[in-house]
């Protein structure tokens, strides 16, 4: 059945319908296809385009139809067109002609825009939700590894002491953001078109505000032409997403880098780890391999969205049936990444002893030996020059600075004394770093603290 086909006289070729149909992937849509016929079928009711009786049949058609999806009595048709119009069909199947007055003062135009923004609404939540649990782990972990010394790194060189819940707590931060953005779309996201029309309203005395209401947007869209046409919610969102995935995708790596034998800061459960055809000995990341590889698959489908839209004239163009698989796919893909990885990282083990070891080969602590020196009346690039001296000399002789004889500090500069030691414990490093921000164990404490407190939902 096609909706349009009184103005043609051939029937469309198996090879066009098949071109042309989007049932494989928009009937997911199918109950927001009805929650939106439903309101549309009260608002024409109420006033008075169609009688109460016909509105009323239309509903309990439309919910008989629900119903019967939902319990599988009734299974959508692959050769129909769309949801839209194998749901119509089949209504007027089971009312007759009442079911033909459905479609009265409204297009597929705007009934594709109200569908994909009520599925799309419900899935910024569900997502918004999923990051939600993730920033609860990291927050758990990070008040658990508030004190936990580790080197922090810029060009992956360890340059800083700081503590494993800080380092995760970073991971927070980014992902709270992503929570930021995701409301933000919402906002924007949350303006209903139907009434629209196909692209210049109608002449029906129609109250949009009522469809509105009973659907649950804020608002109502304001242009016509733009109601049926604007997919900025669609980019926005797998934009958000891809923000998102980016974040997942650099946690990955570092849990890639982290759990290999040449850093050993952690260890995966085994039930998030799989292991080799030929080699027994392996233990592999594949969860976070994957992760960090569907980023790429995330950008494209927000490419692809960017693509279809860039050179569009107003209003509705088919090429507009190329949104739904780009973002029902950054969707999903985005879902199935933060299912997998927020268990994967609350069972992961942390090695604590490891991360202090890597923090004590690496001279991180040099910044801390310049700054006593400094404190002590020697000029920061004076300081900086003698510490730079006293690292090749620790390199020269196999040790650090911890361990470096007071000796070999005083051939360097005169003034330092044995309280030099004090101050350049790593875990004095970390715990005088109390500027906000900074990786102090009591600050990374509140930080997490404060973390979790904005996961409740």
């Amino acid at each position: 059945m096609q909706l349009w086909k009184g103005r043609f006289k051939k029937e469309l070729s198996k090879t066009t319908n098949d071109f042309n149909s989007s049932i494989s992937f928009d009937s997911r849509m199918y109950k927001e296809d009805i929650e939106g016929s439903i309101a549309h079928a009260t608002m024409l009711g109420r006033c008075g385009i169609i009688s109460t009786d016909s509105a009323n049949d239309i509903v309990k058609g439309l919910n008989g139809i629900l119903a019967d999806i939902e319990n599988g009595k009734l299974k959508i048709d692959p050769d129909a067109e769309d949801i839209h119009t194998f749901i119509e069909g089949e209504l007027t199947k089971r009312i007759g002609e009442n079911g033909k007055r459905l479609h009265t003062s409204r297009s597929r135009n705007d009934q594709v825009a109200v569908d994909i923004k009520l599925y799309l609404k419900k899935e910024v939540v569900n997502v918004k939700n999923l990051v939600l649990d993730l920033i609860k782990v990291i927050a758990g972990k990070a008040e658990e590894y508030s004190d936990t010394v580790m080197p922090g790194y810029t060009h992956l060189q360890r340059a800083q002491p700081i503590t494993f819940g800080h380092h995760l707590l970073a991971y927070g931060e980014m992902l709270l953001r992503d929570i930021s953005r995701l409301e933000d779309c919402l906002k924007r996201m949350d303006e209903m078109p139907l009434g629209s029309c196909a692209l210049a309203g109608t002449t029906y005395p129609i109250d949009r505000t009522i469809t509105a209401e009973l659907l649950g947007f804020e608002r109502i869209t304001n242009n016509s032409l733009d109601g049926v046409s604007d997919r900025d919610y669609c980019i926005e969102f797998a934009s958000t997403l891809s923000i998102i995935m980016v974040h997942l995708s650099r946690f990955s790596e570092e849990i890639i880098m982290w759990c290999s034998w040449e850093f050993k800061f952690i260890e995966l459960d085994d039930a998030f780890s799989t292991g080799s055809s030929i080699m027994p000995q392996k233990k592999n990341p594949d969860i976070a391999e994957l992760v960090r590889g569907k980023s790429g698959r995330v950008f494209g489908d927000t490419m692809t969205l960017l693509t279809v839209m860039k050179g569009i004239a107003l209003a509705y163009n088919k090429d507009m049936q190329e949104d739904k698989e780009a973002i029902f796919d950054a969707v999903d893909t985005v879902k199935m990444c933060l299912t997998a990885f927020t268990p994967m990282l609350d069972t992961m083990k942390v090695l604590p002893k490891n991360m202090r070891k890597a923090a004590a080969g690496g001279f991180i602590n040099a910044t801390d030996c310049a700054d006593w020196l400094t404190k002590n009346g020697v000029p920061f690039r004076d300081a900086y020059k003698a510490t730079g001296e006293l690292v090749a000399r620790c390199i020269e002789l196999g040790t650090d600075l911890e361990n470096l004889p007071i000796e070999e500090y005083k051939a360097v500069c005169e003034v330092f004394n044995e309280d030099v030691y004090k101050a350049i414990s790593l875990e004095k490093c970390v715990s005088q770093r109390t500027a906000f921000g900074g990786p102090a164990p009591e600050l990374v404490k509140a930080q997490a603290k404060r973390v979790a407190q904005l996961t409740i939902k």
